[in-house]
Order: C-alpha cells, then sequence, then structure tokens
C-alpha cells in the first residue's frame, strides 16, 4: 500500500489543494501543467499547450491530486482518509489473543493505543510504541500496514487486518513481517495476534507524532553507560545465545502458556535482548557480580519506555536454567526471587534454545 500523503491527511485540506491546482492551471503555470500531464489520466498524449488550451473542471484537478498520492481515484483517496478520521480517539484493549491464546483481561487494563491521522501510541506497562500506518479500505477486510517509528519495534512492520463497527476496532497482525493473516483469530505458532480495542473517547489525542526515527541516532555514550562496559567471565560466557522462557511472572502476574512459549533471550557478548511474541521488550546492556549471594545482575536499558534506567537484580542457576529477578527501574535491588504484586519485579527463567 504505496501512499504518499501528508502526516495526518485531512479531506478539506486536500480540496483546498485541488482547488489551487486548477487556479494554478488557470494561470498557467509550468508547474500545474506539469502535474496534469503526469497524473490526470485524461491529458495522457497531450503536449502542454494542448493542457493549456482545455478548459478542466475541479473533478480533473482531485482526480490529479488523488493519483500524484498514490490513489486510483478521487473517491478512493476520500474513502481512505475519511476511514484514518473515523480510526481517531483512545482505545481500550478489550481483548488480545496471540497463537490460540487469550491474555488475562488484568493484564491488559494498563494498555491503550491512541491514534491521530495515521500517526499512533501504543502505551502498556512494559514499553510505549510510536509510528505511523497506512490502510486500504477497498478490500475486504480492510488492509493495515504498520511502521513501528520509536520504541522497543523501532523498524520493523506489521501487516494486517482490521474492522471498525462504531466503537469497536478489531485488528489481526502478524507480528513477524510474515504476510498479512485474512481472517480475524489466530492458531498455535501463527505468530498472529487479534486485537479487540473499545474506544474511551473520540477526541484527538495529544502529543501523538508517531516518534522520532531511531535510524542514524548515536547510541549511549561512554559516559551514560560506564560500568557497563563488556568484561568477559563464566557466568557471561554461559549466558550467550539464545534462550527459551520456562516460567515469567512479573508484580505477581505469571505469563499465560501460549504467550510464555513465544519468549525469545538472545544474548551477545554483554548485550541482551528479550521479546515476547516476536515484540521486543527488553534491550540492556548487562552488568555482574560473580563475588555475591545470590549474585548481582544490572541491566542499563537500552531502548523503550526505561532507555537510559538502570534496573538491579539478581541470577541463580537451576541445573542448566538461568533465574533472574529484576527489580523495576531505579528501584531497590532484590534480597531474594519471589515478585508478589505491588513489588514491580520480575522474574524469569530460561533454558537454551535447542
Amino acid at each position: 500500500m504505496e501512499k504518499d500523503l501528508p502526516a495526518r491527511p485531512n479531506l478539506d485540506h486536500l480540496r483546498r489543494q485541488a482547488k489551487a491546482l486548477l487556479s494554478t492551471l488557470e494561470a498557467r503555470e509550468p508547474e500545474a501543467v506539469s502535474t496534469i500531464l503526469k497524473y490526470l489520466p485524461a491529458a495522457r498524449g497531450m503536449t502542454a499547450e494542448q493542457v493549456l488550451g482545455t478548459r478542466f473542471r475541479l473533478a480533473d484537478a482531485q482526480s490529479a491530486i488523488a493519483r500524484k498520492y498514490g490513489f486510483g481515484s478521487w473517491p478512493h483517496l476520500a474513502r481512505h482518509v475519511e476511514q484514518l478520521r473515523a480510526l481517531e480517539g483512545t482505545w481500550a484493549f478489550a481483548r488480545l489473543e496471540v497463537d490460540d491464546g487469550t491474555i488475562p483481561q488484568s493484564s491488559l487494563e494498563a494498555s491503550r493505543l491512541l491514534i491521530d491521522g495515521d500517526r499512533f501510541r501504543t502505551e502498556s506497562p512494559e514499553a510505549t510504541y510510536e509510528g505511523v500506518f497506512n490502510v486500504n479500505v477497498e478490500t475486504m477486510p480492510h488492509e493495515i500496514d504498520i511502521e513501528f517509528v520509536a520504541g522497543p519495534e523501532t523498524g520493523n512492520w506489521n501487516y494486517g487486518i482490521f474492522r471498525l463497527d462504531g466503537d469497536q476496532l478489531d485488528i489481526c497482525l502478524d507480528m513477524n513481517g510474515k504476510p498479512r493473516p485474512t481472517e480475524f483469530c489466530t492458531s498455535p505458532g501463527s505468530g498472529h495476534a487479534n486485537e479487540t480495542l473499545k474506544r474511551t473517547s473520540d477526541s484527538r489525542p495529544e502529543d501523538v507524532t508517531g516518534g522520532i526515527a531511531s535510524a542514524g541516532q548515536p547510541s549511549p555514550s561512554a559516559r551514560e553507560c560506564v560500568g557497563f562496559e563488556f568484561v568477559e567471565c563464566p557466568t557471561l560466557t554461559a549466558l550467550q545465545g539464545e534462550w527459551t522462557a520456562v516460567k515469567i511472572v512479573r508484580d505477581g502476574q505469571e505469563l499465560p502458556q501460549m504467550m510464555l512459549r513465544t519468549g525469545l533471550r538472545t544474548a551477545r557478548n554483554n548485550e541482551v535482548t528479550i521479546s515476547i511474541g516476536g515484540q521486543k521488550m527488553i534491550h540492556a546492556l548487562i552488568r555482574l557480580d560473580e563475588s555475591t549471594d545470590p549474585m548481582h545482575v544490572d541491566y542499563y536499558n537500552l531502548d523503550g519506555a526505561c532507555k537510559g534506567a538502570v534496573q538491579h537484580g539478581v541470577l541463580k542457576w537451576i541445573g542448566g536454567e538461568a533465574c533472574f529477578c529484576m527489580a523495576g527501574p531505579d528501584q531497590p535491588r532484590p534480597a531474594d526471587f519471589t515478585c508478589p504484586s505491588g513489588s514491580e519485579r520480575t522474574f524469569s527463567q530460561w533454558r537454551p534454545k535447542r
């Protein structure tokens, strides 16, 4: 769905563009003539003089504007923009199904989706995601392409389908960049997420910019990461590679089995990435103190809502499985591996991926 609309497209603004095109064409401006020749099918094969000698209507100018932005006709462009406006507002997650498993409602209550034009921000306790999206309302079901601009998924794309019925929005996405789903359902191992959202406000949300691309931005400076330089040690060596989740508990809530099996921990030197359901949850530099019992472990967060914050934790081994208990950002280090409700701690247990 390659479109080139301005940010937060507005139909009145696009109508004014078409009127301005018609006016500048009547004023015989070369740029207007070039636009008509390039984008209006009725002008195909004409010379510039023939364009200037033809009395075009507003509908012709609208058609040229629509094609300039990648649409087959003005009605297609209008439906597209009207759908974007209809999606605007603040949305609460009423239901989330991943790989044929339903996420407990209690895990969704603190999350929301904010949409302003073709910009969005998803807020959750784990992370904030920002980006832009494009829709195709000429297909059934309608299609949606999502580009993550800021947050843990920066640079990634999700492709999906959606349907809007008043204040209910259903979205089914593939989270791994594969071909988009064709139905509003998931299955084991599909990598699909099926979301049902309820609109809580139809007002235009504030400060939804779609994020600022992190590509090309400098990495954290040595001063910011002081103490998190790579220092080889036996435990760090043992933690290298890919690990699958055995158990994850956050603030007293255990991650359901259907989500747990999508957990992946990847470590290279002292850089670790943790993803659930294909979405990056943690990207951090790790620091270990092997002289303590239990062993101390610290994360310096490189991405996401906790970027720049340090998390303190403890590490132990159960057989060949690594167990971590991490405090919330800038919270005191846990003394044990308990994770009661209200503690803001996360317990995770991992085994090497085979």
